[in-house]
């Protein structure tokens, strides 16, 4: 079997991927797997897109790819199974796939609620299957590079801003982001981001409406604090996603611009050395859960 270039791990490490191809089911035919989904996943050299399922199957034709009308018909034609749904459809769908013994590629959040994560990601761990999140950031050379830097200046704090006017319409002005607000949708890439640099969160305090404004001010287990400002729901031109982080030697900062286009490639490649290698993902269904309970917490004290 040839060698594939080297990519950085999900731990900020450095493995060598064997060269391998998985076949990956496509659940859902939106805009969000019309655009990432289905054309990363069939352009390889990591996967091959085995098939789709969607609750629409005329939209999942126009992939190119084998549609079939039974989920269970898409689970026996495949290695692995992505989703790019809902997250309460997730959540429902996702278990299936475990218990049919498939890896799971998940969207962020993991579910709409704590109690639905808490069974996908059970789920996922009584099947011994393997799982990874699309926690895109994560993903990129940038950020990696970023958190290298962050490393070296003894961090103690920092920020984050997602404040864009998704929700005030165009193909993301979706029901469950319309309902919950910008903390389920934009929320588990801050915390993440967040946690990455300054250490697991252990405490989060909201305020703000879940439909307007939402302010988290961040305990982290490593005695270090950070805030996150989230928003969809702003007019006109908005500035870049980023998070800025300070220590006492200096600070470091990093935008969603810089995040360039190896996100997704970097993404699928790990995704399926997780899955022949047979072992975890740093950014699995538990971690996933992780965030769903931050998110959760800081839900309870919203307006």
């Amino acid at each position: 079997m040839a060698d594939r270039p080297e990519h950085t791990a999900g731990t900020g490490g450095r493995e060598k991927l064997d060269y391998v191809t998985i076949s990956v089911g496509l659940v859902g035919a939106g805009p969000w797997a019309e655009m990432v989904h289905a054309p990363r996943l069939a352009a390889g050299p990591d996967t091959r897109l085995a098939g789709v399922w969607a609750r629409r199957p005329e939209a999942a034709r126009r992939f190119g790819a084998p549609v079939f009308e039974r989920i269970e018909e898409l689970f026996d034609n495949c290695e692995a199974v992505a989703f790019s749904v809902p997250p309460a459809v997730q959540a429902e769908l996702g278990v299936l796939a475990a218990k049919a013994g498939k890896a799971l590629l998940l969207e962020k959040p993991l579910a709409a609620d704590l109690d639905g994560a808490r069974r996908l990601a059970g789920a996922i761990a009584e099947a011994g299957v393997a799982s990874q999140m699309v926690l895109t950031w994560r993903y990129s050379a940038a950020t990696r590079a970023f958190l290298a830097r962050v490393s070296a200046i003894e961090p103690f704090g920092g920020h984050a801003a997602n404040i864009t006017g998704a929700m005030l319409g165009g193909d993301f002005a979706t029901p469950w982001r319309l309902e919950r607000g910008a903390i389920l949708d934009v929320g588990p890439h801050m915390i993440d981001l967040l946690e990455a640099s300054l250490g697991r969160v252990v405490g989060v305090r909201a305020h703000g409406n879940p439909r307007g404004w939402v302010g988290l001010l961040l305990e982290h287990e490593t005695g270090s604090v950070s805030e996150a400002s989230l928003c969809l729901s702003v007019p006109g031109e908005t500035p870049p996603s980023n998070v800025g982080i300070y220590g006492r030697l200096g600070r470091e900062s990093i935008n969603d611009t810089q995040l360039g286009d190896d996100v997704f490639s970097l993404m699928l490649a790990e995704f399926a050395m997780t899955v022949r290698r047979g072992g975890g993902h740093p950014l699995d269904a538990a971690h996933g859960l992780h965030l769903q309970e931050i998110i959760a917490a800081a839900e309870e004290q919203l307006t």
